[in-house]
Parts: C-alpha cells; structure tokens; sequence
C-alpha cells in the first residue's frame, strides 16, 4: 500500500511546506524546525519512496509532484532542497494558485551540466547510478559528503546529514535511481520564467552540486525572482547556517501574509 508520510506542527498563520533533498529524509529539517514553527503552520514530508512513505518505485517529477500536493493544504508557500526544489518547481508550474511563494535551496532548475550551464557532469549522475547497485550504502554516503564538503562544519553537517539517512529505512535502489534520473534529464529554466508568484533562490557560495555560477544566469532569465547567496555555505545551507535561513524565510511570509 503507497503511503505518504506528512507531519505538521507550529501554529502560524501561514503554511510552508518543506520537501528534502534525494536519499534523505524529513528529519533533515529537525536543526530549523523548531525555530520555523514559531513562525509558520511547518508541513514536514517524505517524499516518495524516502523515509517513511512507502509502497512507491521509481517515478517522474510530474508524478511525485501530484502526490506530494494531494495531501497538502490549499496554499502554502513551497520549499524545496536539491531534488525538493524540482518538485516545488513543478507544483508552482502546474498549480500556481496553490503556491503562495516558491522557495528553492541549492537547487537548480538543470542539475546536468549543459553547453554553456554549470552543473553536474551527466556521466557523474551515471556513475552514481552504477555504483548504487554495486554498494548502495557507500554511494548514498559519498553523495551526503559531497554536499558539505568546504564549509567551516562540513565533519559535523556530514555526521548529521548521515545520521538522518539512517536513521530511518533506506530508499529502494529503484527510488534513488529514479531521482538520479530526474536530477540528469529535467530543465525547468524556461517553464519557470513564466511564473508571478514571489520566488526565493537560496544559495550556497561553496555548494559543489549547484555551482554559484548559475546564479546570474539565473537572475538574468528570471529577473523578477530573488537570490540569496549564503558565503560560507555548501549544499545544505540550513545546517550549516540556520539563523540566516530562518530570517530568509521569515521576510518572505511577510511578503505574502
């Protein structure tokens, strides 16, 4: 039986809905979810397949988006990590008037390197499908190094990053092939310069998946959203740097509210 797992908790008047990054789970968010619960009524998902939502393969963005926004409320603001930041994407491209404000963290609407787009080298993606097969333990804790490497708490946000992983069941290799997939073939750069909402890209200075170089770009095709580049931070930004995350997201429930 396919189901989805979602907690929500906090008392404020506006809805935010966070979803994480691949391989990992809703317990990423437990370093900012008191502080953001102060503040908002906090919607905690495992996506698809991860953590605790279980019975689901491999599956598009368009079909983890659908079943994500099922069970959320009417409207909210959306906010997604890495891979979350794809299905937040999609959610605010399919159903605008359910997305107050669309808040995207070290994520990029093209993870694939591309002529002339920063980005992850495709035959990188490919070889972590391959070694996932092969040591799927070992492959899942390279990838969550790789995400706080450079930063002045890359050992400590590593250690929770892995401790979040196992803390809970593993996704099935299906599942993380699938996101894999996702994160090598998906461009939403030019479906998302049509959207009217408040748009928030947060960034990480040293982020080795999302390289900074795309942020101009970015502010060039999408010149009525707004980035925010964390200096001292890599791919997860609200480890490393929770307080200025927090802040981030605080003004911009004030822009909607």
């Amino acid at each position: 039986m396919k189901t989805l797992w979602w907690q929500t908790v906090g008392t404020g008047n506006c809805h935010l809905v966070l979803l994480h990054g691949w391989g990992l789970n809703a317990e990423v968010w437990r370093c900012v979810s008191e502080e953001l619960a102060s503040q908002f009524t906090l919607h905690l998902v495992d996506l698809p397949g991860y953590g605790r939502s279980h019975g689901f393969g491999a599956m598009t963005l368009d079909a983890m988006a659908k079943q994500v926004l099922d069970a959320a409320p009417q409207k909210a603001i959306w906010l997604g990590w890495s891979l979350g930041g794809l299905v937040a994407s999609q959610i605010a491209l399919s159903h605008p008037e359910r997305v107050q404000a669309l808040v995207t963290v070290a994520s990029s609407p093209c993870f694939s390197a591309r002529e002339a787009w920063p980005g992850i080298k495709p035959e990188v993606l490919t070889g972590f499908q391959q070694q996932l097969s092969e040591d799927f333990q070992r492959t899942v804790e390279r990838f969550l190094a790789l995400q706080t490497m450079g930063t002045e708490t890359a050992r400590q946000d590593a250690r929770l990053l892995k401790q979040t992983v196992l803390s809970l069941p593993m996704p099935d290799v299906k599942v993380l092939n699938g996101g894999l997939d996702i994160l090598k073939m998906v461009d939403l750069r030019e479906p998302l310069a049509s959207l009217t909402m408040p748009h928030l890209r947060i960034y990480g200075y040293l982020d080795g998946l999302v390289p900074r170089k795309v942020v101009p770009l970015l502010d060039t095709l999408w010149p009525e959203s707004e980035s925010r580049v964390i200096a001292k931070a890599a791919h997860a930004p609200f480890i490393s740097h929770p307080a200025e995350f927090c802040a981030a997201l605080v003004a911009i429930s004030q822009r909607v509210n």
